[in-house]
């Protein structure tokens, strides 16, 4: 159960964060939300496909990491802990922002200024060793800074996304996406429930369509995640390994 609380660098001075520790309770998930502000790095490693949001139905991002249920290939066994490492050169927002959270209180004028939260419950945090989040003077750690920059991208890229999946809904870009898997074993899957973009669509696009998604700043998001679907073939490779 998590216990989030606004983090201070009074009562939490000598918290540490152990950043590059994952385990399979947490993190072993087949896909997680992932967001435009961050397309660019995850295209490079990991399928970008549509999902919609159980609670309201709008679309939303989501960056491919395994093929079955609960399965993430990036994930290799810590031999020397029961736990695990990334073994992909970037590891996407959602998860490497660790136990934090953006959170907002209130002003004493009513308005809601953002703050950063920490799950003081979190497996991750101990006393003795990992990323220090303040400095001895009680400044902001480099860590501390990298979380709040990750956290950024989270609350701005799901502003930018929801607009961004909302205009390729008008425009009638997205398609639902079947992908049969056959792997070298003779297992066969079947991933379903996600969608992506047509590029069909997205090619034939008239002038006045094209240059409306353009000047939104949304079509590089569109080839960005028809680009990322080249890595529906190397999760297969990386499934077929650990066969």
């Amino acid at each position: 159960m998590t216990n989030y609380v606004m983090l201070n660098n009074v009562e939490h001075f000598d918290i540490k964060v152990m950043d590059q520790v994952f385990t399979a309770v947490a993190d072993n998930k087949t896909a997680v939300l992932t967001f435009p502000t961050e397309f660019s790095n995850i295209q490079r490693e990991y399928p970008i496909l549509l999902s919609k949001d159980p609670a309201s139905g709008q679309y939303q991002a989501v960056a491919l990491l395994g093929i079955q249920k609960d399965e993430n290939l990036f994930l290799q066994k810590n031999p020397a802990a029961d736990n695990f490492f990334w073994s992909g050169g970037y590891v996407p927002a959602i998860l490497a922002k660790g136990p934090f959270i953006t959170g907002l209180r209130e002003q004493m004028d009513g308005s809601a200024e953002a703050m950063v939260y920490i799950d003081l419950n979190s497996p991750k945090l101990n006393n003795q060793q990992g990323k220090a989040l303040f400095l001895p003077q009680g400044g902001n750690s480099p860590y501390l800074d990298y979380v709040t920059k990750l956290l950024n991208i989270i609350q701005q890229g799901k502003i930018v996304g929801d607009a961004m999946f909302a205009q390729f809904a008008a425009l009638e870009l997205i398609e639902p996406l079947t992908i049969n898997i056959d792997l070298v074993n003779g297992d066969k899957h079947q991933l379903r429930g996600y969608y992506t973009i047509s590029e069909e669509k997205l090619m034939n696009l008239t002038g006045d369509k094209l240059e409306l998604l353009n000047k939104s700043g949304y079509l590089q998001g569109a080839y960005l995640m028809l680009a990322s679907l080249t890595n529906i073939e190397k999760l297969i490779r990386m499934k077929n390994a650990r066969m």
